[in-house]
């Protein structure tokens, strides 16, 4: 027959494993509420505020695309392919798009500030759809912007003495309340990329 001493140590055996499982549990749970709000965080979003000035010398910022989508392109005037490629088929898709083309905002941001003043932006987006805007600022401007979009940008030295820009060749597409929905890249066919742009226009307000 066991005796009260005998059982004494067996219970707080059991006692302690039960408050083990017990603490086991609320760390489960614990990290089942926080650690998504943890991973949200660690991630940081792809846009941000910006202000820039276009190629009419007009001062633009985020507020200003507020309840309307956009699309947001950066990229060079003096790029030899990827960008007037890039701005020729996004002619081409807003030629698709008829009159719900107002209802979209185009962006391209310069990475080369230097070279791309409004004026000269001005003229080389002449040669595209209206509803494109050609953005540039300060290099300490350019590279806030930047960092908002995650893109990467450099400065690459030719042979010749003077320089060209590598740089992120996607889309980005915003929604209406400023909300990364999404991007086009390089070179993607016509019918996906006005699939893409359709359904960003229909979170127009």
């Amino acid at each position: 027959m066991t005796t009260e001493a005998e059982a004494r140590p067996g219970r707080r055996l059991g006692s302690i494993i039960a408050l083990a499982c017990l603490m086991l549990v609320l760390v489960g749970i614990m990290v089942m509420i926080i650690w998504p709000r943890v991973v949200q965080t660690a991630v940081s979003p792809i846009g941000g505020p910006f202000t820039l000035t276009t190629q009419t010398g007009e001062k633009l910022s985020d507020a200003d695309l507020q309840g309307k989508p956009f699309a947001i392109f950066f990229g060079f005037t003096r790029c030899p392919e990827v960008c007037p490629t890039t701005l020729w088929e996004t002619t081409e898709a807003l030629k698709s798009l008829g009159p719900d083309a107002d209802k979209l905002r185009v962006l391209f941001v310069s990475v080369d500030p230097t070279r791309d003043t409004p004026e000269f932006m001005a003229r080389y987006l002449q040669s595209f759809d209206k509803h494109i805007t050609g953005l540039t600022g300060t290099e300490a401007e350019i590279a806030d912007v930047g960092k908002e979009y995650r893109i990467y940008y450099e400065k690459v030295p030719t042979e010749d003495g003077d320089y060209t820009m590598n740089h992120t060749a996607s889309i980005f597409l915003m929604d209406a309340q400023g909300q990364f929905a999404g991007t086009i890249s390089y070179g993607e066919d016509m019918a996906t990329r006005l699939q893409k742009l359709r359904r960003l226009i229909g979170t127009a307000t």
